[in-house]
Parts: C-alpha cells; sequence; structure tokens
C-alpha cells in the first residue's frame, strides 16, 4: 500500500477531501482568448518593469562610456599618460602632420623603355633603374645616420678597397622606407621630411667638416609620385681616401604609406663618369 504523504501543519482528518462542488469543469478556453480565471494584468506593474529595463541599459552604457574612451583605448578614470611625442618615429616628431592637403600631382607618368632592367623596392613602395657591371646588386642591410635608414635594396659598387686599411669605399643607389607620419596617418610634410633625411646624409654619411655646394633642392614630382629631390655636391677630407668629393642625389618619395620612400645615388669624385646615374635613377623612379 502506498505511503500517504502530507503538507505541513496540523492533520484533521485521514480520508480524501471532499471537494466543495461536484460540478464537471467546464470546457478550455479556445486559443487565442483569455482565461477567465486568469487575473488581468496590471499595467502599472508593466510600466514599472519596463522602466527597470530602461534603467538598467542606460546605467550599463554609462558605466561603458566612463570606463572606455574613444581614440586611445583609455577611460576617464584612467590615471596613465597617453601617449606623447617621445613615441613617434624620428621624422614624425621633427615634422608635425601638414594640416592643408597637398596638391594632386599628375596621375600618370612616362613610359619607360620595357628593355632597361629595373630594381624593384616593395618595401618602399618605388622602382628605379638598374645599370649594368660595374654596378652590382646590394646585399646587405646599412642602418644609416642618426635615423636609422634601412637600406636594403639597390646597387653600388667599390670604388676604393681598403682605403683606411680595413674599410671600402663605394659608389651606390640604395632605396629604403623610414616611418615619417604620425601612428596610423598617411599625411607627412614632404619638405621637412626631404630636408631632416638630407641634412642627416650630410652630418653622419660623409667626413666632417664638409662643405656643400648646392644643385638643386626642390619640391617635385616623379614618376607621378610627389616628391622632394636634393641634389649636392659635398667636398671633404679623409685620411688615405682619395675621393675629395661626391656628388650625391636624394629623392623622398610621397607614395600613399606612413613611411616615405627614399632613394640615395651617390657617386664618388674618383668616379665622375658615372654622375649620369643621379638624374637618370631619379626620372626613372615609379611607383610598384
Amino acid at each position: 500500500m502506498p505511503e500517504t504523504s502530507f503538507p505541513a501543519g496540523p492533520v484533521t482528518r485521514l480520508g480524501p477531501r471532499v471537494p466543495a462542488s461536484i460540478d464537471p469543469p467546464g470546457p478550455p478556453a479556445p486559443p487565442g482568448f483569455p482565461d477567465p480565471d486568469a487575473r488581468p494584468p496590471n499595467p502599472r506593474r508593466r510600466l514599472w518593469w519596463f522602466a527597470g529595463v530602461a534603467g538598467v541599459v542606460l546605467l550599463a552604457g554609462l558605466v561603458a562610456v566612463l570606463i572606455g574612451s574613444p581614440g586611445d583605448g583609455r577611460g576617464l578614470f584612467d590615471s596613465r599618460p597617453g601617449p606623447g611625442t617621445d613615441a613617434l618615429p624620428p621624422l614624425a616628431r621633427a615634422c608635425p602632420a601638414p594640416t592643408a592637403p597637398a596638391a594632386n600631382p599628375p596621375p600618370t607618368a612616362p613610359a619607360l623603355d620595357p628593355s632597361i632592367a629595373r630594381t624593384v623596392d616593395a618595401e618602399a613602395g618605388i622602382s628605379y633603374n638598374a645599370y649594368g657591371p660595374p654596378w652590382q646588386p646590394w646585399n646587405t642591410v646599412w642602418r644609416a645616420g642618426t635615423l636609422e635608414v634601412p637600406y636594403k635594396i639597390g646597387q653600388h659598387f667599390v670604388t676604393e678597397a681598403g682605403y683606411d686599411g680595413f674599410s671600402d669605399y663605394h659608389a651606390s643607389i640604395l632605396s629604403a622606407a623610414v616611418p615619417a607620419a604620425n601612428n596610423d596617418s598617411y599625411a607627412f610634410d614632404l619638405e621637412c621630411v626631404g630636408r631632416q633625411v638630407a641634412a642627416d646624409v650630410r652630418a653622419e654619411y660623409y667626413p666632417q667638416p664638409n662643405r656643400l655646394e648646392s644643385i638643386r633642392d626642390e619640391r617635385t614630382v616623379l614618376g607621378g609620385l610627389p616628391a622632394w629631390v636634393t641634389v649636392f655636391r659635398l667636398h671633404f677630407q679623409r685620411t688615405g681616401l682619395k675621393a675629395t668629393d661626391e656628388l650625391v642625389g636624394l629623392a623622398i618619395l610621397d607614395v600613399g604609406k606612413p613611411t616615405a620612400a627614399i632613394l640615395y645615388v651617390s657617386i664618388p669624385g674618383t668616379h665622375r663618369q658615372y654622375d649620369y646615374v643621379v638624374d637618370d635613377a631619379l626620372t626613372s623612379v615609379r611607383p610598384t
């Protein structure tokens, strides 16, 4: 016999409880109609429920605004200092981004002779003419000057081997990409960057003191790209070195990246028969 359990409280009878009415229950309400025995909803209670949900959503949004602020990922209560100018690349620190957009250069460049070999620097975003012997491919990385421009691509040849007992002197056609814009911006002051790079070349690449003979220093367009071109001849003296001057050509190009493209061409005075390469290489620049 199954056990009969009762709820807590006084038990007044052991037999089954007789219902007050023995009328059979009525048929269920058709679908879509309210149950006549159900209590009607309380409109005021529903209004308070919606108001509570809205308050929670508003509070969550306020907390999100206080915790995080747009742009730098720091909140209003974050006491950490924001990114300063010291975190920027040297050229971006020295050359703030221009406030006015630069004039658009011509969209196309003159066609090149397809029979002439090309040097392609995909990282810098440019290509330029390649030359036959004595020019050879550049096969190292030279981080030059205080700007540490990483020249990885180009050509060179030795003009004086072991001039000081262990170093070689070179003629060179080298290219590189160097950070020039602020953070993820694509805009930079082309003239300022061009002048900074040229000053670094003169101060760090060559013997000191030296005398500069300026030939060209201007904004122009190379291969459809905005460019700042500087050409000069430096005069100097170094013990053991036969060359006492050098023709230098520099192009700083805006290739639509946060980095500027640099083409650096140097011809020692002992090999002036190759001076033409400066203008020829600069004129041959095209975007990749």
